[in-house]
């Protein structure tokens, strides 16, 4: 059964993967772009991922796309990521390269034509002898743990894992959408939280669709900096999720949260039902009457719209920079 459900994960339909997989070069950081789209090659051993030992996959960081498995890396001593396969052979293609005056096998991603590195025949002999010499900017990785949160769960079964049950955990959980300033603290925090399934920053409460920070920096649309938590109703409620959004952010300042200022900093809950609703206007009415606060609450309690996940970068950004920017902490007020 496993080896059926393998093959069926791995021969993926070219048109499938085309419709899936959408190629977006507006995020890259200069060393992603140099990589992938001038064929650059970073530095060895001060890279993200030569001495990255996590079970996981690695993507295409241009589209997403799955390419290599941790259970095929290995440590080559080169000093970038070193794989003895892609997941499957026909997501790689390969091509002479002449270049630096050396002869050369350049491999790319087939679907974005990213270039990922090299490939060579001096690889492990138990494992077919290759070695595909990869750079890190050219990926993206993602843990086992997250593979089902961030719709890979069909590769979970690369580990020997249940796709079903993990599918199921998801299908459990529920949904929060909370704008209260620059989602970067506010995501930090909530991903500590027991019960929180997921977290992913994104956009929300404006006009344009898939909206691009360029335009929601400055107000264009009137989309709010937004936190998506997913979370087990089982482990926590919905309740207790709205109290910790309370007492991460001052809700009385209008449209500015600390230091930032503007529409897309304001303060809002988006809710997916009328008994989220409910529950979010109780807990601002304590939050009003708690006294904590100097000013009147100004949150506001909207129906969720469309939420558009903002661009990688800012995904898990307090994580990848522990000392980069916040203006977010708990305060010691009861709700």
């Amino acid at each position: 059964m496993l080896k059926i459900l393998l093959f069926i994960i791995l021969i993926i339909p070219n048109a499938m993967a085309e419709t899936k997989y959408k190629k977006n070069l507006k995020n890259l950081t200069d060393i992603q772009e140099y990589v992938t789209q001038h064929s650059g090659t970073e530095p060895a051993f001060n890279n993200k991922y030569w001495d990255n030992k996590e079970p996981g996959i690695y993507v295409d960081v241009t589209t997403g796309e799955p390419l290599f498995s941790s259970l095929d890396k290995f440590d080559s001593g080169t000093g970038w990521p070193s794989f003895t396969k892609p997941i499957n052979q026909e997501i790689v293609s390969e091509h002479q390269d002449y270049s630096h005056g050396m002869s050369r096998i350049e491999v790319k991603a087939s679907k974005s034509d990213a270039h990922l590195g090299h490939v060579f025949n001096d690889g492990p002999r138990d494992k077919g002898g290759m070695r595909y010499c990869i750079n890190s900017a050219s990926l993206r990785f993602i843990h086992k743990d997250d593979l089902a949160k961030e719709g890979y769960a069909e590769y979970l079964a690369l580990f020997g894992e249940e796709v079903l049950e993990a599918e199921a955990n998801i299908e459990k959980s529920e949904v929060a959408l909370l704008a209260g300033g620059c989602f970067w603290g506010m995501e930090e925090l909530f991903r500590k939280l027991p019960g929180v399934i997921n977290t992913e920053v994104g956009y929300s409460g404006g006009t344009l669709n898939d909206p691009a920070y360029e335009l929601v920096s400055k107000g264009i649309g009137g989309h709010a900096e937004t936190l998506k938590v997913v979370f087990d109703p089982q482990k926590i409620s919905y309740a207790d999720i709205v109290k910790f959004f309370f007492k991460i952010h001052d809700p009385t300042t209008l449209n500015q949260q600390g230091n930032d200022i503007g529409v897309q900093y304001r303060s809002a809950i988006f809710y997916q039902n009328e008994q989220q609703k409910k529950t979010a206007e109780q807990v601002k009415n304590l939050a009003n009457e708690a006294g904590f606060y100097k000013g009147k609450v100004v949150t506001e309690i909207t129906p969720a719209g469309e939420f558009y996940a903002a661009e990688d970068y800012h995904q898990d950004y307090l994580q990848k920079n522990p000392r980069g920017y916040t203006c977010h902490f708990i305060r010691p007020i009861e709700l």
